[in-house]
């Protein structure tokens, strides 16, 4: 096989077959093994199946553009004569895009969901490389050389458009996404809010059954082994947030790069292949204490019961009912588990003994049913208890959210919203937003409108009532049709208030809220009308928060609303921008890159300030060590700043 390096060598080598009758010159073989690659690739791509959800769209947008070219390949390969030389060096170009077009499709079919989405602009920086690649060859195509039809040559251009403005495209960002993500990084494991931010995005991530958990540890384990040490901050947030899920799906968690035990035992049997019935379906370790369930299947007990204790009746694996919830031991698989390990001198992790809870599923129901009927209870007490119970219950497990809704109490709760008792109102906006981590629910709570409620609790309501209402707020929104109906109703300038007054807690929820609220449009000069550009850029200079990469992403949602410049571009705020892309780390120099390319596309002195605070240096530096999207803002500003310095 002629490699790619060698295509400059043959590429001016005609041969002369014998079965050619007038003797003209055709194709040579490595011309020829060039179009079959280059359309074998097409062919592999269309039929590598489901992407990833964070990537879906660019990737069959990719496809479709690679199969474009699949007629105009064919009928060059089916040409008579030879190719020029100026064409085969552009196929040989777009040999090598196509081979950076298939890796990144197959990472985004196969690759960590997790790593997909925490690192989705450095994905989307790799699509950039390749339209750029893709468009370099097709550039330099003579096309009038070659015969090609002219149907083909439309074809051809309409590709070269499409690309020019995918490539323009690649600077947006899902930025409710990249929101959610943010605060499911920065959660603190027993906060309500917390809960909903992370439950909801392994929704979005499709991360919330036994099979998606075990297909993503797999990936991040393949990610890790190919990472080799590298990148070993990113790879522990990647870890953090699959532990994370899988505690919220009542999976247990497993040690990746952190358990010294089990990695010192994978480097010393790193070549010995432990058989596939010995590890447990849900952690995929080995096993040393097998047990049975009810469907017959076996898994490691710790990580079964803690599954059973998450309030599942089903087995993992089969999805089956389980008839009953014991336990049994299996001693035959321990014993050749063991007899295995023996063999192959194979140290098994320790553990400590597992203590053996009750399964409180079977008596949640019952539980529930009578709880939501002491809402309507005629006693404060019982009512109080009824609600707090309900709100301890819908944090534990999403079966236990899905029974309280079908048992009808989410419009109780509703209306416990407006009752004059402190503590009642905040037991019930809790549960609330606890609920509202389901999609499902999300929607039967809307019907009931609690909004206007929500509102009067974080305006009047106690500190925890006001945080939590803030985060319903957050959750609530979600949906499109909430965000405006909370702005109609004037839920803005509470949370805004909160962002001046409130607790670092309350503060960031409110920042969360006021970031969904402002991706609409009508609500941004709400926001403005409200004073919030004042309290974040207070917010800016403390640092205890760590809120500097949401409230950049909420400046820059204001900074498209020709009020929120206003505001915003003061001379001391340019400085204070400088002074992120100077010292902050590489995510603090992208937001506030994006946030000064945006307000000087608008006002050409705020360029020209921030090259007097000495921007310039900094901007240079982005552009070779910053993220995906924090080079091509960078280099944007710097565009912006050479137009700037010519006007008189």
């Amino acid at each position: 096989m002629v490699t790619e390096v060698e295509c400059h060598v043959l590429h001016g080598k005609i041969i002369e077959e014998d079965n050619n009758p007038l003797n003209q010159p055709v194709k040579n073989r490595h011309q020829m093994d060039v179009f079959q690659q280059l359309i074998a690739t097409i062919e592999n791509v269309k039929s590598i199946g489901e992407y990833r959800k964070t990537q879906r769209k660019e990737c069959q947008s990719l496809v479709r553009k690679l199969n474009l070219l699949l007629p105009f390949l064919e009928e060059i390969r089916d040409l008579q004569t030879p190719i020029p030389e100026t064409a085969l060096e552009c196929l040989c170009k777009l040999k090598i895009a196509f081979h950076s077009a298939k890796k990144l499709l197959n990472t985004c079919h196969c690759g960590s969901k997790i790593y997909l989405a925490l690192d989705t602009e450095a994905i989307m920086g790799r699509f950039h490389s390749v339209y750029t690649k893709i468009s370099e060859a097709l550039d330099g195509m003579p096309y009038e050389e070659p015969g090609i039809s002219d149907e083909e040559k439309e074809q051809v251009e309409l590709l070269r458009t499409q690309i020019r403005r995918a490539k323009n495209r690649m600077d947006t960002q899902d930025m409710e996404f990249t929101m959610d993500l943010m605060v499911a990084l920065s959660t603190e494991n027993d906060r309500n809010a917390d809960i909903a931010s992370v439950e909801r995005l392994a929704n979005k991530l499709g991360l919330h059954t036994v099979e998606e958990l075990k297909a993503e540890t797999i990936a991040v384990k393949k990610l890790v082994n190919e990472r080799k040490g590298h990148n070993a901050e990113d790879t522990q947030q990647i870890i953090d947030l699959l532990n994370k899920f899988k505690k919220f799906a009542g999976v247990a968690e497993t040690g990746i790069i952190d358990d010294r035990d089990r990695t010192k035992t994978r480097e010393k049997c790193a070549s010995l292949a432990i058989p596939h019935e010995f590890l447990c379906p849900i952690t995929l370790e080995i096993m040393t204490d097998p047990v049975i369930v009810a469907t017959g299947q076996t898994y490691e007990r710790e990580s079964i019961q803690q599954w059973l204790d998450s309030s599942h009746q089903t087995c993992p694996k089969s999805g089956q009912v389980l008839a009953h919830l014991s336990l049994a031991p299996n001693f035959a698989l321990r014993n050749l588990i063991q007899q295995w390990c023996a063999k192959n001198n194979f140290q098994l992790p320790t553990k400590e003994a597992p203590a053996n809870p009750k399964n409180p599923a079977a008596e949640n129901d019952g539980e529930i049913l009578t709880l939501v009927r002491n809402l309507s209870s005629s006693q404060l007490d019982v009512q109080r208890n009824a609600a707090k119970k309900i709100r301890m219950l819908s944090k534990e497990s999403p079966e236990n959210r899905i029974t309280i809704a079908s048992n009808g109490g989410i419009q109780p709760l509703v209306r416990l919203l407006s009752y004059p008792d402190s503590r009642i109102q905040e037991h019930a906006v809790t549960a609330i937003l606890n609920l509202s981590i389901d999609e499902s629910n999300k929607k039967l709570i809307s019907k009931e409108k609690p909004i206007p409620a929500i509102i009067e609790i974080l305006q009047n309501g106690n500190i925890g009532a006001k945080e939590n209402s803030a985060a319903a707020l957050f959750s609530l929104s979600m949906l499109d049709e909430n965000k405006a109906t909370i702005g109609a109703l004037n839920g803005i300038p509470p949370l805004v208030l909160l962002l001046k007054n409130g607790t670092i807690r309350g503060k960031k929820d409110a920042v969360t809220a006021l970031f969904n609220l402002c991706l609409n449009h009508s609500n941004k000069s709400r926001a403005i009308e409200a004073g919030i550009v004042t309290q974040l850029l207070t917010l800016l200079e403390d640092r205890n928060l760590d809120l500097i990469d949401e409230i950049l992403s909420i400046i820059l949602l204001l900074a498209s609303n020709q009020e929120g410049r206003q505001e915003i571009g003061q001379l001391s705020f340019i400085e204070t921008l400088v002074n992120f892309i100077r010292e902050g780390n590489p995510k603090n120099k992208e937001c506030a890159t994006a946030v000064l390319l945006e307000l000087g596309t608008n006002n050409s002195n705020l360029i020209l300030a921030a090259l007097q605070y000495g921007v310039y240096e900094h901007l240079d530096e982005v552009t070779k060590s910053g993220t995906d999207r924090g080079k091509r803002k960078a280099n944007s500003v710097l565009q912006l700043m050479s137009k700037a310095e010519q006007i008189p």
